[in-house]
């Protein structure tokens, strides 16, 4: 059972990226999933969660407008797109499995929550 974000990298201010969290192992169809990131220096913030149903979606406000989380189910992936980055969105990104999805919050699943290993995000120019 394994959880694997990949497409991090070093981009201008401006660019766009997309993220996949790829699941082995175990199928990501039907369980929430959630884009965290970690900044350098700073603590763990959700980004982007989506929950099993598809049905509640939460971004958080510095990635409204510019980040969507998508699934490919039969490639058992989950996206996160992201656009027009900004130097603060230089970070670690993480995806993880079953967080509590909220319309006001995404939140860590505790026991219920794994986490699979990050990409780094790199916005600079």
């Amino acid at each position: 059972v394994q959880l694997q974000a990949s497409g991090g990298g070093h981009v201008q201010p401006g660019d766009s990226l997309t993220l996949s969290c790829t699941a082995s192992g175990f199928i990501l169809k039907g369980l929430a999933v959630g884009w965290f990131r970690r900044a350098p220096g700073k603590e763990h913030e959700s980004a982007a969660c989506v929950n099993g149903g598809d049905r509640i979606v939460y971004y958080a406000d510095s990635a409204k407008g510019r980040f969507f989380i998508s699934r490919d189910n039969a490639k058992n992936t989950v996206y996160l797109s992201m656009y027009d980055l900004k130097p603060e969105d230089t970070a670690v990104y993480y995806c993880m499995t079953d967080p509590v999805v909220r319309g006001y919050g995404c939140f860590d699943g505790g026991e219920d929550s794994d986490w699979g290993q990050g990409t780094l995000v790199t916005v600079s120019s």
